[in-house]
């Protein structure tokens, strides 16, 4: 029986590209935070965001990522046409 060259921590193909839509959106959410003209308001949401994902960290379950990927989409969403309303 063969060992596997691979280390144990490595990223299934569903999980990798699961990790790289949740940087996209982080990246994403931190592109539109920089459009806040307030800067209180700016150290805020960039903290609150910057919190967020953090805390969810540690989350495994194929579902529960979805759903937060899905949520961070609709707050992003909803901050970029607060953004185009307020220029």
């Amino acid at each position: 029986m063969a060992a596997s060259r691979l280390p144990p921590a490595t990223l299934t193909l569903k999980q990798f590209m699961r990790r790289q839509q949740v940087l996209h959106l982080y990246r994403r959410i931190l592109q539109a935070i920089r459009q806040v003209p307030n800067d209180s308001d700016r150290k805020y949401l960039k903290d609150w965001a910057r919190e967020e994902f953090k805390r969810n960290k540690g989350a495994t379950e194929e579902d529960t990522i979805r759903m937060m990927i899905t949520q961070g989409n609709i707050q992003l969403k909803e901050l970029e046409k607060t953004l185009a309303l307020a220029k």
